[in-house]
C-alpha cells in the first residue's frame, strides 16, 4: 500500500489560536488515521502569549516553541528542519482550512503526479473573502507569477500545501513571514519542478484575528517574488 509505506509530515504553524488550534490538530490526526497513512504532526508555536502552547502540548503531538515571535514563514522553516516525512503539508491553524481535504493534496504527490500541491481557495469558489482588497492582492501576485515564470495559478498564496521533502530542501527558503508561501512557488517552478492546484474549501476565520496587514505584508510578498525570480 502506497499511504502505509511513506511518512508523511504535517506542519502547523501556530501563533495565538487557542480556540481552533486543538480541533486542527485533532482532525488532522483522524483523517490521516481514517486514511491509513502513516505520519507524524508538528506544530510549531511562534511565542504565543495565550494557551496554544499548552493546548498543542496536550495533544500528543510534537511540539516547538519560539522563545521570540519571528513570523510565519521562520516557525515554517523550523518545522521543515524537525520533519522526518518524505512528504510534508501544511496547514493553517485558525480552522480556515479543512483538515478533511488533505488527502486530496497528498494524491498527486504521492502518486508522483506533482512535487508541489497548493489548495486552491479561487477553483471551488469565486468569492472567499470578504475583503476585495487581499482578493485583489493574489490577483496581481498570481499575475506578476505568472509574468515572470509562465505559471499560472489560481491561489499563489495558500498556506494549504503538499510538497516532497526532497524538493523542499533544494529550495533554501529564506522568508520569515507570509511571503514564504510566494518564494517557495517561484523558486520551485525555477527549479522545473511540477506544481498543481487542488480545489479546497476555506471558512473565514470566526475567532481571533488575522495577523496579516494587506499593505505592509503585500509589499512584502511582491519584493519576495522579485527576488526569488532574480536568485533563484
Amino acid at each position: 500500500m502506497v499511504n502505509a509505506e511513506m511518512l508523511i509530515s504535517v506542519v502547523i504553524p501556530v501563533f495565538n489560536e487557542e480556540l481552533t488550534v486543538s480541533d486542527v490538530i485533532e482532525r488532522v490526526k483522524a483523517v490521516m488515521h481514517e486514511a491509513r497513512f502513516t505520519y507524524e504532526v508538528i506544530v510549531v508555536d511562534d511565542c504565543s502569549t495565550d494557551r496554544s502552547v499548552e493546548i498543542s502540548k496536550s495533544r500528543k503531538i510534537q511540539v516547538y516553541s519560539l522563545r521570540k515571535h519571528r513570523g510565519k514563514g521562520y516557525a515554517l522553516n523550523v518545522g521543515f528542519a524537525k520533519a522526518k516525512g518524505e512528504i510534508i503539508a501544511t496547514i493553517d491553524s485558525d480552522g480556515s482550512h479543512s483538515p478533511e481535504e488533505l488527502p486530496h493534496l497528498l494524491n498527486p504527490v504521492i502518486h508522483d503526479k506533482a512535487d508541489l500541491v497548493i489548495g486552491s481557495r479561487f477553483l471551488r469558489q469565486k468569492t472567499v473573502s470578504n475583503k476585495k482588497f487581499n482578493e485583489f492582492g493574489v490577483r496581481l501576485f498570481n499575475m506578476l507569477i505568472k509574468l515572470l515564470t509562465g505559471i499560472e495559478v489560481s491561489d499563489s498564496q495558500s498556506g494549504y500545501r503538499v510538497i516532497k521533502a526532497g524538493v523542499l530542501k533544494t529550495l533554501c527558503l529564506k522568508s520569515n513571514e507570509y511571503e514564504i508561501e510566494s518564494e517557495m512557488l517561484v523558486k520551485a517552478v525555477q527549479k522545473g519542478f511540477r506544481v498543481k492546484e487542488v480545489p479546497i474549501s476555506f471558512m473565514q476565520r470566526t475567532y481571533g484575528k488575522s495577523r496579516l496587514d494587506p499593505v505592509a505584508d503585500g509589499f512584502k510578498i511582491l519584493l519576495s517574488i522579485l527576488k526569488a525570480y532574480v536568485k533563484g
